[in-house]
């Protein structure tokens, strides 16, 4: 089985590796599922995830993000994009950020953004299934998961029952995520994912006078991990305050940055597979 593409659906082999793959609505289409994950909050997994969504984007890609973070969604303020979903006999639509890319987020489902989503596991689990296979997906090429911290319900729903084509980690300078990273890796292997690579967010703060590059959260282990691995290292985004402030005035897609472009270059190669 040394040439699985990890999509059930596709394949006739009859392996104890088989997953239940939920099927797209008959009207999507979907090259590559990109899950992005973090094993703890706050690394900027969410930033990262709309940055690659964006720049793909920007090269003439279709892009989309599935907002897998249902209790914590943060998609939909960092693009500015409000307003509910609705349905058709087709499917459900998924809402558009003023570039193009589609979008799709438990903040649509309800009557006021600051509403909590107050759910237990197994609706929240079911909810990600349906954003996957019952939302009218157009012609997409990358579609993004940015799913929420940690091993539990959600990754591994994302894992056995979405057609994941690989799978980044976030993780930022410190010791304790790195750890936290090594469990998000062993179980995207356990799962039978393929890692494309990890990411570090907030890696430095770079002086805008004098460039120099200040460990603000100490000595990176990144490169370490990576190599624990066998993986690689696909970025290391700096601390911007700039970005923070676009994303917190819904301005994501006016950030410029070149810090991710070996990030974008193995992405495209993954979409010639």
């Amino acid at each position: 089985m040394s040439d699985c593409n990890h999509n059930c659906n596709d394949c006739k082999q009859d392996c104890d590796k088989r997953i239940n793959i939920f099927p797209l609505n008959k009207h999507s289409r979907i090259k590559k599922v990109i899950a992005i994950a973090s094993g703890k909050g706050g690394v900027g997994k969410s930033l990262v995830t709309s940055l690659l969504a964006i720049l793909l984007r920007k090269k003439g890609y279709n892009t989309a993000i599935l907002d897998a973070d249902i209790t914590g969604p943060s998609i939909p303020k960092m693009f500015d994009v409000k307003g509910k979903i609705y349905s058709t006999d087709e499917g459900l639509i998924p809402l558009k950020t003023k570039t193009g890319i589609q979008i799709i987020s438990s903040n649509f489902l309800l009557n006021n953004e600051t509403d909590p989503v107050v759910w237990r596991g197994p609706i929240i689990a079911g909810l990600v299934k349906q954003f996957y296979s019952d939302v009218i997906w157009d012609d997409v090429e990358y579609l993004f998961v940015d799913m929420p911290p940690g091993t539990g319900d959600v990754p591994l729903t994302v894992f056995q029952s979405l057609s994941v084509n690989g799978l980044i980690i976030v993780t930022s300078p410190q010791e304790l995520v790195s750890m936290i990273v090594s469990k998000a890796v062993k179980m995207a292997q356990m799962m039978k994912i393929p890692t494309l690579g990890l990411i570090e967010n907030m890696s430095y703060l770079e002086c805008d006078n004098c460039h120099h590059q200040m460990k603000i959260f100490g000595k990176s282990n990144v490169d370490n991990v990576a190599e624990d691995y066998g993986l690689e290292v696909l970025a290391k985004v700096p601390l911007n305050p700039k970005f923070a402030l676009l994303c917190d005035q819904g301005r994501i897609e006016d950030i410029d940055i070149n810090h991710l472009d070996k990030a974008i270059y193995s992405l495209e190669r993954l979409l010639e597979k």
